[in-house]
């Protein structure tokens, strides 16, 4: 269970990211609401997470969750290039998540 609640944290990172984008540097009330409701969610579940998770392990694996899903939804939603030297890098953090998580000892 501490895997579901730590993705959900993720994708919980990659929406307070794309709110703290939209706010325009705090300056549009409801992406700054949102980018506070959704940070401070997604900090609790990581400390969820974490009572049964390696913090090393736990952490990287957050961050790599919402530098991908950020990356993604940027080119999706924001135009951002997806050239092929992008995309090998996104590769290479989902081979770390990958990796971390089959090293897990949970």
């Amino acid at each position: 269970m501490a895997w579901v609640v730590l993705f959900v944290a993720g994708l919980l990172e990659v929406g307070w990211a794309v709110c703290l984008k939209s706010s325009k540097g705090f300056t549009v009330l409801w992406p700054s609401v949102g980018f506070g409701v959704l940070m401070v969610t997604s900090v609790y579940l990581l400390g969820v997470a974490l009572k049964s998770l390696q913090l090393g392990t736990a952490y990287t694996i957050w961050t790599g969750i919402g530098a991908i899903g950020t990356v993604v939804f940027g080119v999706l939603a924001f135009g951002e290039p997806a050239d092929l030297r992008r995309l090998a890098c996104i590769g290479l953090i989902l081979k770390g998540i990958v990796g971390l998580k089959l090293v897990s000892s949970h």
